[in-house]
């Protein structure tokens, strides 16, 4: 439908808490259809209604070997294995700098789809540690709060100098 403006590290609101969806509507399903062009145009492999400034909990995930994106309303993590894995992560509000961080490799997801039916999905790797970053978001934890303090400041400093070079 359309690609919204994506708002920028440090814009305070990658710090705030999404509301729940509670209509499931015609603006919910724009949204969703909004942030998925929105995150192909990044491009990205996943987004939320944070990154685009409407704190609502909406996730989008579309790894490349997908054939079509997951679309999340209201997901929450309810099992998470203990086995942990390193990935390298960014964001669509921090293009040009990545880091590595430490997730549950396995996890398992519950949501509801666009009509509010409630879904249930199990994920690992890759899709395991998007559930999490995306969630994370949702809940105003932006990524870089799970490096150490060194990494956080080397990484900021990394992307001021991105930013300023474009």
């Amino acid at each position: 439908m359309a690609v919204r403006q994506i708002i920028r590290f440090p814009n305070p609101l990658l710090r705030a808490v999404a509301e729940p969806v509670q209509l499931f509507d015609s603006d919910l399903h724009g949204l969703a259809s909004d942030l998925v062009d929105t995150m192909h145009a990044a491009p990205g492999i996943g987004i939320t209604g944070p990154h685009v400034g409407i704190l609502r909990r909406l996730v989008v995930i579309q790894l490349p070997s997908a054939a079509k994106p997951g679309i999340y309303v209201n997901p929450s993590i309810i099992q998470a294995s203990t086995e942990m894995i390193r990935q390298a992560e960014g964001s669509v509000s921090m293009p040009g700098v990545t880091e590595d961080v430490e997730r549950h490799a396995r996890i398992r997801v519950r949501y509801q789809d666009l009509d509010g039916n409630e879904r249930f999905e199990d994920a690992d790797g890759l899709l395991a540690v998007c559930h999490q970053h995306e969630i994370d978001q949702l809940d105003g934890l932006f990524w870089t709060q799970r490096l150490t303090r060194l990494k956080r400041d080397r990484l900021v400093k990394r992307y001021g100098k991105l930013m300023r070079a474009s």
